[in-house]
Formats: structure tokens, sequence, C-alpha cells
């Protein structure tokens, strides 16, 4: 009996998760296409709604986390997001195509998920707390942020053309998109934390370790497919650019959010998270350096990276 209650759970967990990605799905094409009829260019939409859109898995997730008391999954969901991005979503993406790197995303936006990464870490770590103020400082990163990405793609010229309205995106089922699109990643969140806080505890996990491998994955699985279906079909020239902007969201939307709402705990043992999470954004900076390009020997030493983490993190849990 005992356990076709952990399978059910695991099941829940997994509809959990296509709720989360279904919704953030549908509220980003009902928002970016209602921001487009009110004549915002579609450039602007890209990069702030659609961008923020996909980061809804981790926020919800987040805060309906930090509002069940679990603050270990709050801090280890994106600390957890931010080290699978690199080192196995990257990692595996790469051995499909050589990911090229634009000389903005190498000399501006790694060294920005770095200090960013060492901000939240010092925010918390020093009175093992991430409150408002904290959040505050985190928001007014984020808007100029979004600032600086909009005028730097101004400057460059480019625009996004893959927002395009059709006879059916009539305003009322574009409202009724955006409202089934927050009734799906809220119900997913709850659903998610839910069966992921029983799991953790059947097995002896912390919701340190399940936040930072289980939910992490399931909150990075829009990253993963998006990235590695680029790569094969030769659209390289985003995925790095796409990774690296969706960890900068997580340290400044998502958890910006979450203190925003409600104080969060910062546990002493995400000291060594905090470290691997930047240290894998040197890693990448490194493994580009060279040659302007992740190649699929500096994705295979990613991958091998989070191998080791991985495993030390298994260790840790059922060690003590």
């Amino acid at each position: 009996m005992e356990i076709l209650k952990v399978l059910g759970q695991i099941v829940l967990l997994v509809a959990g998760f296509v709720l989360l990605i279904k919704g953030a799905d549908i509220f980003v094409d009902g928002a970016s296409k209602i921001a487009v009829k009110c004549n915002i260019p579609a450039m602007v939409v890209g990069l702030t709604i659609v961008a923020l859109g996909t980061s809804a898995p981790e926020a919800a997730v987040s805060i309906k986390a930090a509002f069940a008391g679990e603050a270990d999954m709050t801090v280890g969901n994106v600390l957890g997001s931010n080290i699978l991005n690199v080192l196995l979503i990257l990692g595996m993406t790469s051995l499909f195509a050589a990911l090229p790197i634009k000389k903005n995303t190498m000399c501006i936006d790694i060294p920005l998920v770095a200090i960013f990464t060492a901000l939240m870490f010092l925010l918390g770590y020093f009175d093992h707390r991430l409150g408002r103020i904290d959040g505050v400082i985190l928001y007014v990163l984020l808007i100029a942020f979004i600032i600086y990405l909009v005028v730097t793609a101004k400057k460059s010229g480019a625009e996004d053309t893959s927002i395009k309205l059709t006879e059916k995106d009539k305003l009322p089922r574009l409202i009724l998109l955006i409202v089934a699109g927050i009734i799906l990643i809220v119900l997913g969140s709850n659903v998610t934390v839910n069966a992921a806080t029983y799991i953790a505890d059947k097995f002896g996990m912390t919701e340190r370790l399940i936040s930072l491998t289980i939910v992490a994955f399931g909150t990075s699985l829009p990253e993963l497919v998006t990235s590695c279906t680029a790569a094969k079909k030769g659209q390289t020239d985003i995925a790095i650019g796409n990774i690296v902007g969706s960890n900068i969201l997580n340290i400044l939307f998502v958890a910006g959010t979450t203190m925003l709402i409600t104080p969060v705990t910062f546990s002493s043992a995400f000291l060594v998270d905090s470290l691997v999470a930047f240290s894998a954004v040197i890693l990448l900076f490194l493994c580009c350096l060279k040659n302007k390009k992740l190649t699929r020997t500096g994705g295979i030493v990613l991958l091998v990276c989070y191998a080791v983490y991985f495993v030390y993190i298994m260790m840790k849990n059922y060690m003590h």
C-alpha cells in the first residue's frame, strides 16, 4: 500500500511539471500577443514577458514552497536550476553541435551571472535570511537588466518576428489564455511542492536535495527541450545566451519575487551549492574563451562536473 502511495506521488510530481510548463506556455502566448496588440514592439515583448514567462515554473514553485515553510526548496530550486542549466543542459546541447557565444554574452552576461550568484549568497549567508529588502535590491537589478537588454537589442537593430497575430487572436480569447495559464501554473506549483515534499520524506531525502535535483530538473525542462531542439536544427547561436539569460532571471526575478512576498531562510548548507553555481559559470566562460564557442569537449567537461556534483550531494544526503 505504501509503495502505491509513493508511485501515486511520483505520478503527481510529473503531472505538476506538465501543468507548470503548459501553464507558462499558455500564459506567455496570451500575454505576448496582447502586448503586441497594444503596439508594444515584439522585440521588447520577447525580452520581457516571454523571458519572464519561461521562469514562471521556478517562480511558482519557489513562492509556493516559501509559503509552505519549505525554505530549503525555495533557494535550492534557484541554485539547482542554475547549476543544471549550465552543466547539464549546455553540456548535453553541445553534444549535438558546437555552440557559438556572442560577444555581449561573453563579456557582460556571463560575468553578471557570476556577480548575481555571489550577491544572493552574500545577502543570505551572514544573517541566514533573505528578506524583503534583499528582494527590493534584486528587483532594482532586474529592472536595470531588462532596460539593458532592450537598449542593446535596439542598438543592434535586431527585431523579434516570432510573435505573430492570427485571425483567432481576439482580445477575449487572449485574456482567457492568460487566466488559464496562471491557474495551471498555480495548480502545478501546489502539486509539485506537495508531491516533492512527500517523496523527500519517504526516501530520506532532504528538501535541499530534492529541490537541487528533481524539482530543478522539472522546472528546467523547457530550457532543456528548447536548447536541444535548436541545436538539432542548427539554430545554435541562441543556446548559450538563452541559458545565461534564464540564470540571471532565476536569481533576480524568481528569488527576488519570492523574497518580496515572504522572507526566506538561507541555510548554511547552501554554501557548497552557491560555490558550485558560481564555479559552473566561470567554467563555462573558460570553456568558451579560446574558440568563442562551447565545443563537444567543453560540453563533456561540464557534464562530468555535474556528475561529480550529483554524486557529492547524494552521498552528503545519505551519510547524515
